[in-house]
């Protein structure tokens, strides 16, 4: 699907983005042997919760994931790659493995929408390359005893990036996402490096961004307001900005306000299933999430919705029928000079 022929959907409803990878793999109770699999089974490191490795481990789990959101009424899956990049990877002392999780996981997605079209091929589906933020950040020092001090270059995350999203490509992404975004320092050095890998290969696909706002200061974790997220991001020639996990939806209404205000391109919500128990999980049910998607989608502020930490697809589900009663967003006609 081209670009193009995205834009003329994304006019003419909005598009439904699938729900949490991690919730749903919750649901398998998996152990560490589970994770390693065959291949792995001598690593001499704990793999429990490398839930990137799943896709080359246990595929079909992955691969049923994916379905299960489609049959919601997701438009577009994200692959089973947050933690894809060598950096990430080096907690599990599998570095070495970023290019082929990444190149497997979109694999795995691409094969779940051809699967899943033969029985249902009303609409097309699309498979978004999930690049997250790594767990480093470049504009915070992680020791409060030397705040000039980095645990990253922009560099060596522009070169992990860049492995990342050349796997992701090569398995058959037609999108690809930088989400969660906490840093947007480190959003830029994958922008960077997703513009970089343009120019070599002469390969583009559509480009979508999500920040998270991490609290009630309405700020991300580096310190910027949703304005200013905008802003630093708003050059990179982007299909749609977006907010996605650390607040459910009640406590995101404003900032998905100010940037479907702010942007001239495509608006994504991704919310949490509300906000985290004592015990670290989601209570909030579908019908109570759908609730307040839909006051979002009255307001006409969005173009395309799903779920973050604690969604399933009953959550997609519910939120798909009521996004299906309002008309998108429409997208103003601003230029980036008009808006300086």
């Amino acid at each position: 699907m081209t670009k193009v022929q995205l834009e003329e959907i994304l006019r003419q409803r909005i598009m439904i983005i699938d729900g949490a990878m991690g919730t749903m793999i919750q649901r398998h109770k998996l152990e560490e042997n589970e994770y390693r699999g065959e291949r792995f089974k001598d690593h001499p490191h704990s793999l429990k919760g490398n839930n990137d490795l799943l896709s080359i481990t246990q595929p079909e789990i992955i691969k049923n994931i994916h379905k299960a959101y489609m049959a919601a009424g997701a438009d577009i899956i994200e692959t089973n790659t947050f933690n894809g990049t060598s950096i990430s990877q080096a907690d599990y002392h599998l570095e070495h493995m970023a290019y082929e999780l990444n190149l497997v996981s979109a694999k795995i997605a691409k094969e779940a929408v051809d699967e899943y079209m033969k029985t249902d091929p009303g609409k097309p589906r699309l498979v978004a390359g999930a690049l997250g933020p790594t767990n480093k950040t470049a504009s915070l020092s992680p020791d409060v005893n030397d705040p000039g001090f980095r645990g990253i270059t922009f560099d060596e995350l522009v070169a992990a990036y860049k492995e990342q999203v050349k796997g992701l490509l090569d398995g058959g992404s037609d999108l690809l996402l930088v989400e969660t975004i906490f840093d947007t320092l480190n959003a830029k050095a994958a922008l960077y490096a997703i513009s970089e890998y343009f120019d070599e290969t002469g390969k583009e696909v559509p480009v979508m961004v999500s920040g998270t706002i991490t609290d009630a200061s309405g700020r991300t974790l580096s310190g910027q307001t949703t304005e200013a997220f905008w802003n630093s991001v708003s050059h990179a020639g982007l299909l749609s900005v977006g907010l996605n996990c650390a607040l459910g939806a009640k406590d995101m209404r404003p900032y998905i306000e100010e940037l479907s205000d702010k942007s001239w391109v495509y608006v994504s919500c991704y919310p949490n299933a509300g906000l985290p128990n004592e015990f670290g999980q989601y209570d909030q049910t579908p019908n109570e999430m759908a609730a307040l998607i839909e006051d979002f989608c009255k307001s006409g502020f969005l173009n395309l919705v799903g779920g973050c930490c604690g969604t399933t697809p009953e959550h997609i589900k519910a939120i798909a029928e009521v996004a299906a009663k309002y008309p998108p967003r429409k997208v103003p006609e601003l230029k980036l000079e008009e808006s300086i």
